[in-house]
């Protein structure tokens, strides 16, 4: 061997010792940055099971090393998350990296944290890189801030609501008025009568007036279930909606306030529907309402208008426009208008939330709203709100439709603590074996007596014990009687309410209701199994 192969035989061997040495230090500094970090690092198999942990893990949720390794990772995870977790498993184990995952993990104490993932897989070793941060407390902030915003909505709407008290009464009284008169005179020329039998002309003239007294009720039943759904209290609910009514709805209760100010016109087009919540597109109309017309001053009303436009936009999205004869919003201020807290109306009069809050609700359904100023003088707001795809739906069963002859009589049970709603269910179904009680105890006893029938009418609402109770005890004790319970309710205003009528399939029947349609729910409960 010459000098040179010795020396070159040297250097190889300094090298490969250079090379192994750094290859050691770059693997201690490797396991002291996994001992080190802050976040969650962990190395898994796709056994299901941890191999390695950081013992960020141990300050974070309390188990030791040992405890987690021993279990299956998936025994961690919340309930909830669990199928969320195993499918993104069979992802990485297609080898596709994990970019993001949130899930909650089982803390030593029982309680959870959330954390967020970042994973990729290693798949000729069968295992799993995995790096995990805690953002609990981002995920609890955020809870509470959607909390707050919901509360500040409400309040705001509650606030309108006050406002409009007025107006709500005037829309109600005025049918009310002449159901009023018409069932009066009815009664007198009855008890007039004295035993005598009416003439056609007596006959005629109680029915027109009893037609018109059930016209007036639907005025008010249409007004008063607007006001439910206006002031309901539980989160957004989205559901396909014609706009139309929600924007009449909105025009009815302002127009207390509009009255003396303006003369409200309404230019209805065509207009597609919707995806939203009906509660809150009121509230965002009757801001845009009073706003516009708090506007103008008190008793010019000849001069002034407020107009309700509603059309169809070249990309088919619905548009309403509400456009006042008002005072306008100055050019320096109009793109602060939808800040929270801005107003240019006098101290006391208005929150500043109104058109801030109005913004969100749009702009959360993928719609806008914009204002600028009239031609010559006002206020154009215009909103618009995406359509949705069209839906094939069944049409309603109209209440007069004619009813094929019962096949049997049913046995009912109507449960009501209002005797007069009780009565009146009674009279409807009088072609039926109809028992009626006015506490949901009174009911039970009869049940567990083993009075058979074949539907039961049930209040939701009732002192001591409700009909959900009377639900909860029936499907514990006898389960295909409670199968058989309609539910009458005139609106599920606590959450206890709400909670048990998403959770329960049974039907309902809706505060006010009208005979025919009683007469159809109970002929769709057949004979008892």
């Amino acid at each position: 061997m010459t000098q040179r192969d010795r020396e070159l035989e040297r250097d190889l061997v300094e090298v490969a010792d250079l090379v192994e040495h750094r290859a050691d230090d770059v693997a201690h500094v490797g396991d002291a940055f996994f001992e080190m970090s802050l976040d969650l690092l962990c190395v898994a198999g796709f056994d299901g099971y941890f191999k390695r942990l950081n013992p960020a893990w141990t300050r974070t949720l309390g188990w030791t090393p040992e405890e987690l390794i021993s279990r299956p990772t998936i025994e961690l995870v919340h309930p909830d998350d669990r199928a969320g977790v195993l499918a993104a498993r069979g992802r990485l184990a297609e080898g596709a990296p994990l970019r993001t995952l949130a899930n909650r993990y089982l803390c030593k104490d029982g309680t959870y944290r959330w954390l967020e993932w970042r994973s990729v897989a290693h798949l000729d070793r069968g295992l799993v890189y995995g790096a995990a941060r805690d953002v609990t407390e981002e995920v609890q902030a955020k809870e509470q801030r959607d909390l707050l915003q919901r509360q500040l909505m409400f309040a705001d709407r509650m606030a309108s609501v006050g406002t409009l008290a007025a107006g709500a009464a005037h829309e109600i009284n005025n049918p009310l008025a002449y159901v009023t008169a018409n069932l009066d005179l009815v009664i007198e020329e009855l008890a007039a009568l004295g035993g005598t039998a009416p003439t056609a002309a007596q006959l005629a003239e109680w029915t027109a007036m009893a037609v018109e007294a059930r016209e007036g009720t639907e005025r008010i039943r249409k007004i008063v279930r607007g006001l439910t759904s206006f002031s309901r209290t539980d989160p957004e609910r989205l559901r396909v909606l014609d706009l139309t009514p929600t924007v009449e709805l909105a025009c009815k209760l302002a127009f207390n306030e509009i009255r003396q100010r303006a003369r409200l016109v309404k230019d209805f087009g065509e207009i597609p529907r919707v995806e939203a919540d009906d509660s809150q597109l009121g509230q965002v109309f009757l801001n845009l309402l009073v706003n516009a017309a708090q506007a103008i001053p008190e008793g010019e009303t000849e001069v002034n208008e407020i107009r309700v436009v509603t059309t169809t936009d070249a990309q088919g999205r619905a548009v309403i426009e509400v456009r006042d004869t008002g005072s306008g919003i100055p050019d320096h201020v109009i793109g602060r208008v939808f800040d929270p807290f801005f107003t240019t109306k006098p101290v006391g009069v208005g929150t500043g939330l109104g058109l801030s809050i109005c913004h969100n609700i749009v702009t959360r359904l993928g719609g806008e709203i914009t204002l600028h100023r009239g031609d010559g003088r006002g206020t154009i707001v215009r909103v618009v709100i995406p359509a949705v795809a069209a839906r094939s739906e069944p049409a309603p069963v109209a209440a007069t439709t004619v009813l094929a002859p019962t096949k049997r009589r049913r046995a009912v049970l109507i449960v009501d603590d209002e005797r007069a709603v009780g009565v009146a269910l009674g009279r409807a179904l009088r072609e039926h074996d109809v028992t009626v009680v006015t506490s949901a105890k009174e009911a039970l006893d009869l049940i567990v007596s083993k009075r058979p029938f074949d539907v039961i009418l049930s209040d939701l609402m009732m002192p001591g014990m409700s009909g959900m109770d009377l639900y909860d005890e029936l499907a514990g004790r006898y389960p295909q009687v409670a199968e058989r319970m309609v539910f009458i309710t005139g609106g599920a205003f606590t959450p206890d309410g709400i909670a048990f009528l998403e959770r329960v399939p049974n039907q309902r029947l809706e505060k006010p209701f009208d005979a025919a349609t009683v007469r159809t729910l109970v002929q769709q409960f057949g004979e008892r199994t």
